[in-house]
């Protein structure tokens, strides 16, 4: 039983994770300050009530102004997946959102290997 509900989380997930990189990406870069975002990858909750979204942010200086301005436009952007899934998912999960520092851990190995 456990195993069916592995793959509806990460079907959902992967679901979630293109509508959000799509909603994203309509709001384009002017509205997050020029920089670009990225949804890396979405976990969802077992009851899939909740999206833990994983975001990279290119360049990452704008990081924490591009992490502030998803964090107060989550209700927006939560009804926009709302339209997009609202036929396919019974509920719409919340999103919490948080950075993906891959990029980050990237550039500071190829920083090291260059010593």
């Amino acid at each position: 039983m456990e195993k069916g509900g592995g793959k509806r989380q990460l079907k959902v997930a992967r679901e979630i994770q293109k509508d959000l990189a799509e909603i994203i990406r309509r709001k384009g870069m002017a509205f997050f300050g020029g920089a670009m975002v990225t949804v890396s990858e979405v976990r969802m909750s077992p009851d899939l009530s909740l999206a833990k979204t994983y975001v990279s942010i290119f360049p990452s200086e704008k990081a924490p102004e591009v992490m502030e301005i998803l964090k107060e436009n989550v209700k927006t952007i939560r009804g926009e997946l709302g339209h997009e899934v609202g036929k396919q998912f019974r509920i719409v999960p919340e999103i919490v959102f948080y950075l993906d520092s891959t990029l980050d851990y990237v550039d500071h190995i190829e920083e090291l290997l260059k010593k």
